[in-house]
């Protein structure tokens, strides 16, 4: 991928805050060519091998509930692009006309939503998405607009780059839901304390970018759907801790 000049970038993004950023990207030009390739190619890849897996899918979502198999939510991408995600469906039809957030337990859920969620199995369709290249393997999930109108200045610089299937938020947070079961008003207690949190772990990922630390989160990620546990990093803990002492 090539990134835009400075000067073409949207100016909501042209900020002192974006800036920094941009130039730790700009000096990773051969970085990011390679992360494109990378995705056109793995992602066609994969998408041939787990046909016979997106079928069964599809089947077994169709004959569970009424409803479309895909779920295709706006959400935004690199330099603030809306796009429609492809996810497998695992709730109800209309489900997203309340929170946009879920909770362990959501009644929204299907029965086959319950599977596909707990293997994560609705975000492999994404897939499609990386080979279009709204998407890309490792990168800042895409959040819709009604949680991007909530971003700080230096939360934008995430848009420098397509949003991702996975990055360390969905190893250190695989377990969101269950943090917000005991929350009365979800989507506050998103905006105010899950997200910030979750953009930190997303701005340091930018300042330590490179193709192969993209493809170590890959294995991570995998592990982590396997079962294993990671910490939460102490250099985090130490950040997170300093920004909400400001």
């Amino acid at each position: 991928m090539i990134l835009k000049k400075w000067e073409d970038l949207p100016s909501e993004m042209q900020t002192a805050e974006v800036r920094p950023y941009y130039d730790i990207l700009e000096k990773k030009k051969w970085s990011l060519i390679c992360k494109r390739l990378f995705d056109i190619i793995v992602s066609l890849i994969m998408l041939i091998i787990l046909s016979p897996l997106f079928l069964i899918l599809a089947i077994a979502i169709k004959i569970d509930t009424r409803g479309p198999v895909f779920y295709r939510q706006v959400r935004v991408t690199q330099y603030g692009r809306e796009f429609r995600i492809h996810k497998f469906r695992s709730m109800v039809t209309g489900a997203d006309k309340g929170s946009q957030v879920t909770v362990s337990g959501d009644s929204r859920i299907t029965r086959v939503g319950k599977l596909i969620r707990k293997f994560r199995l609705d975000e492999i369709s994404q897939l499609i998405d990386v080979l279009q290249g709204n998407m890309t393997f490792v990168g800042v999930r895409p959040e819709v607009p009604k949680y991007v109108a909530h971003y700080t200045d230096d939360m934008k610089a995430t848009f420098l780059l397509p949003a991702g299937v996975t990055n360390l938020t969905c190893i250190y947070y695989a377990d969101e839901a269950s943090l917000l079961d005991v929350a009365q008003d979800t989507d506050r207690i998103y905006i105010e304390t899950i997200l910030p949190k979750k953009m930190m772990l997303n701005l340091q990922g930018i300042k330590e970018f490179s193709f192969w630390r993209d493809i170590k989160l890959m294995f991570m990620t995998f592990f982590a759907v396997c079962g294993k546990k990671y910490e939460y990093n102490k250099k985090f803990m130490k950040e997170e801790k300093q920004a909400n002492a400001h």
